[in-house]
């Protein structure tokens, strides 16, 4: 078992320079092309407790919107009302994302202080956009790193070959059903796509 910093040191070797000097602590003009052109980014966020919870969100390219170098706003959207990632940053103000670009190997990470924010002005910013959302995580950037290409390239995400056929897998409403155990009737693939219709 390695247990401290030092044991980890003895199995990896120091990074090479250009995987320090390449964190910025702003946006420079990739990333933030980078984020502009990015409709994924995955959500990973704390509670008080060090419980982590990482969350999938989505638009359309540019959904996340970037205020200055050092400043992102990011929209809620329909969802479960779990809030597990806005509990979290209400408890500790972290969060950590990574945004990937469809057909782009290479990803972006940026960290930083994350706060709720719910100004009736601020609001009316996205009024354009198909729901207006009810708060917006701001994101305020403290490390911005370009991630090489290699963990998309071993899992050749973006291949067509790598798809499959959404119907060799249970609908997520037959997958709830059994790990829940509920007696209601499994919502099916097609009925959980036309509820969705109005909810993106």
């Amino acid at each position: 078992m390695i247990d401290s910093l030092q044991q980890l040191r003895q199995v990896y070797p120091e990074p090479k320079p250009r995987a320090v000097i390449k964190q910025l602590a702003r946006l420079d003009v990739h990333c933030r092309r980078f984020v502009g052109l990015a409709p994924f980014l995955v959500l990973a966020t704390v509670d008080k407790d060090g419980r982590v919870d990482a969350s999938p969100r989505g638009g359309a390219p540019g959904f996340v919107r970037i205020i200055d170098d050092v400043t992102l706003h990011l929209p809620d959207a329909f969802g479960n009302n779990r809030l597990d990632s806005y509990a979290n940053i209400v408890q500790s103000g972290r969060c950590a994302t990574i945004f990937f670009i469809p057909g782009m190997d290479e990803t972006l990470r940026i960290n930083g202080r994350a706060l709720l924010r719910n100004e009736p002005e601020l609001l009316a910013r996205f009024q354009g956009e198909r729901h207006t959302p009810r708060v917006v995580v701001e994101i305020r950037v403290e490390e911005a790193y370009l991630h090489c290409a290699k963990a998309l390239m071993r899992s050749r995400l973006w291949s067509p070959d790598n798809r499959i056929e959404r119907s060799t897998f249970p609908s997520m409403g037959q997958m709830i059903k059994e790990q829940s155990g509920s007696p209601e009737p499994a919502e099916t693939q097609e009925q959980m796509l036309a509820r969705y219709v109005n909810e993106l």
